[in-house]
């Protein structure tokens, strides 16, 4: 445990921070999967839905850093082919 008052604070805070950063994630997931399953469902407007929800919750998370630009993009284009084979 640190002894410096600045330390202790910053290790509360990157905790928090933390936390946050795997609601995101955590989120996601979850988001890609009810995607997933509107799509092998065969239901067109849940699939919208669920991929409409995805994308804007992926574009908050590398807004705020909780995921690297290039991973949000790569989620992106997987829902986005996802969606597509849906549609096909």
């Amino acid at each position: 445990m640190a002894n410096i008052a600045s330390q202790k604070k910053r290790i509360l805070r990157t905790e928090r921070e933390r936390l946050e950063n795997r609601r995101y994630t955590s989120a996601i997931k979850t988001y890609f999967r009810r995607l997933q399953a509107a799509v092998a469902g065969g239901d067109n407007d849940a699939a919208d839905a669920e991929h409409q929800q995805l994308i804007r919750l992926v574009d908050k998370a590398v807004k705020r850093g909780a995921l690297h630009k290039n991973a949000g993009a790569r989620k992106k284009s997987r829902a986005a082919k996802l969606r597509r084979s849906a549609s096909a």
